[in-house]
């Protein structure tokens, strides 16, 4: 792959989008991000991953030069508009927790793909936007729904409005807003705290989260009980709680 770079090491992988110079998303940036993240499910080396950009951008969006290079030909924006689903929700539904580490710029499609992520974090430099009202697109409606109020997140999309990362902090959207040395220390710690815990009930937990968001109070809730019943059947579990009892560090097998 030549647009996204994968390290892994004490079952955190890092995924670093690299496209010069401004890591713009194009086909191959989302053949490639798909691939890699439906690859997790089967990488048991993997239990947490950190998603950021290479250079100063997290990610400027979609590549606009590839857009307005296409010929018209039947079927061609369908399956563009395909791979861009895809991409979101293959991080959206990868069942390794994923960490955004915002180390710049994120902009329409970027920061539509880190708000897919389960928590970010920015470098105070990071600026938010969602610009496509400017080159007569539109986006991002739904992910923006979950993070903001009504009225920010029209207004997000209706004026273009850039936002700096200390305002998506106060707002609560983010987990840190970090000095730019430290947004990788800081998604790392993050991604590691969630390795140590027991991979089988991390991934379950995760699962829960997708399922219960557009589900009512009652039946949520219930779903939510049905997932610690199954967890608690575990041999993890089960470590868990005799670890915690003799006071040790629990060993997981992911079973």
């Amino acid at each position: 792959m030549s647009n996204v770079h994968v390290a892994v090491k004490d079952h955190v992988a890092t995924v670093t989008m690299n496209r010069t110079p401004v890591n713009a998303i194009g086909l191959d940036m989302r053949q490639e991000l798909i691939r890699v993240f439906d690859a997790m499910p089967d990488r048991d080396d993997v239990r947490a991953v950190v998603l950021t950009g290479a250079g100063k951008f997290f990610s400027a969006g979609a590549d606009i030069k590839e857009r307005t290079r296409l010929t018209g030909e039947p079927g061609e924006y369908s399956v563009l508009n395909r791979l861009a689903r895809e991409m979101f929700y293959a991080v959206l539904e990868c069942p390794k927790p994923v960490v955004a580490a915002v180390n710049g710029t994120a902009l329409g499609a970027g920061m539509a793909l880190a708000l897919c992520c389960d928590i970010l974090v920015a470098s105070e430099d990071a600026v938010f936007g969602m610009p496509e009202i400017d080159v007569g697109l539109a986006g991002g409606v739904k992910y923006l729904q979950r993070h903001f109020t009504p009225s920010k997140a029209r207004r997000l999309l209706l004026t273009g409005q850039r936002i700096p990362a200390a305002e998506l902090y106060r707002l609560g959207v983010l987990e840190a807003c970090v000095s730019p040395e430290k947004v990788m220390d800081e998604a790392m710690a993050i991604a590691h705290a969630i390795a140590s815990k027991s991979p089988l009930s991390i991934r379950m937990l995760k699962d829960s989260f997708n399922m219960v968001e557009n589900l009512s109070l009652r039946d949520g809730y219930r779903l939510e009980q049905n997932v610690t019943r199954a967890m608690s059947k575990t041999a993890d579990a089960q470590e868990a709680q005799r670890a915690f009892v003799e006071k040790r560090k629990p060993v997981f097998t992911g079973t």
